[in-house]
């Protein structure tokens, strides 16, 4: 079995592990072999796998060809518009092309205290994302339908546990090192955490965790809905890991928290990067030296 596994994030129903396999394989091989050359660990086919939940979102026994053609009408309250004002504001924050909610001065104030969005807000919010460099390149139903698969993990029943089992079925005795990017950092948090799924599905010897342009840390929407619940504002370590990264693009509006120690505990390796315009790309972030260093000494270790 694999001595790594790559867990994605979000929009990749259509795809498979296979078809993940033929773009993260490559790219993390090329991120190990900038961060330590040809010294490094040699990681054939077998040694890496990617482990496949996007058929969750989907009906059982299909692979629909397209997205829905979502626009405003389809953002619901709460949750989603919530999700999706605080993308705004970060790439209003980060990004001096896109215009927040308060055109002139870009403040928060009076905004976050005005949630859930109201429609001509959304229509605003979606707008004002199309101007922001990786956004741009994402169509718009294509957006929403990654709000509605952040809601559809936290709020929608036995998602999350599917999801979950899907990663644990990717991960044998061989494995040491679990990279996760996105949504996905979230269902590879609680999967190390949760006891009861390691107990069903043994988890291998993975001592090394890897998270890349990872929500975890944005209160209220994510970190405090995490399972376990922190604890006193600081979340639960995971069991059995002893070395925690987490990399993220200084312009990455998913990574809305870009240091995670701050929640998780000083243990944590934070470290900044610069992916480009392709600031959340699962591809870009594996080509990182700084992100082969971690796999690299994970799997040394």
């Amino acid at each position: 079995m694999a001595r790594i596994v790559v867990v994605h994030g979000v929009a990749q129903q259509f795809k498979g592990a296979q078809t993940l396999q033929a773009e993260v394989a490559p790219a993390l091989r090329d991120g190990v072999t900038a961060a330590v050359g040809a010294a490094g660990p040699e990681l054939g086919d077998d040694d890496i796998a990617c482990a496949f939940y996007g058929d969750a979102f989907v009906r059982p026994g299909t692979r629909a060809t397209t997205v829905p053609a979502y626009d405003e009408t389809d953002v619901e309250p709460d949750y989603e518009s919530e999700l999706l004002l605080e993308w705004w504001l970060e790439a209003a924050r980060v990004h001096p092309e896109v215009l927040g909610p308060d055109a002139k001065s870009r403040g928060t104030a009076g905004y976050l205290a005005g949630r859930p969005l109201k429609r001509p807000m959304v229509r605003r919010a979606l707008n004002a994302l199309a101007h922001a460099p990786y956004f741009a390149r994402v169509a718009e139903p294509l957006m929403i339908f990654g709000l509605k698969q952040v809601r559809r993990y936290f709020s929608e029943p036995g998602l999350r546990e599917r999801v979950q089992e899907a990663v644990a079925g990717a991960i044998g005795p061989d494995t040491r090192v679990l990279v996760a990017h996105s949504l996905g950092t979230v269902a590879a948090y609680e999967l190390l955490c949760n006891e009861t799924l390691q107990a069903a599905h043994p988890r291998g010897q993975i001592s090394t965790l890897v998270t890349l342009g990872s929500p975890l840390g944005l209160r209220g929407l994510i970190f405090d809905r995490l399972v376990p619940a922190p604890q006193q504002g600081h979340g639960v370590w995971p069991s059995g890991i002893r070395s925690w990264t987490n990399v993220a693009d200084a312009c990455d509006i998913v990574a809305l928290a870009k240091e995670l120690a701050p929640r998780f505990g000083p243990r944590i390796n934070d470290h900044a990067i610069d992916n480009g315009v392709e600031m959340h790309s699962m591809v870009r972030y594996l080509t990182a030296p700084t992100t082969g260093r971690a796999i690299a000494e994970g799997l040394a270790s």
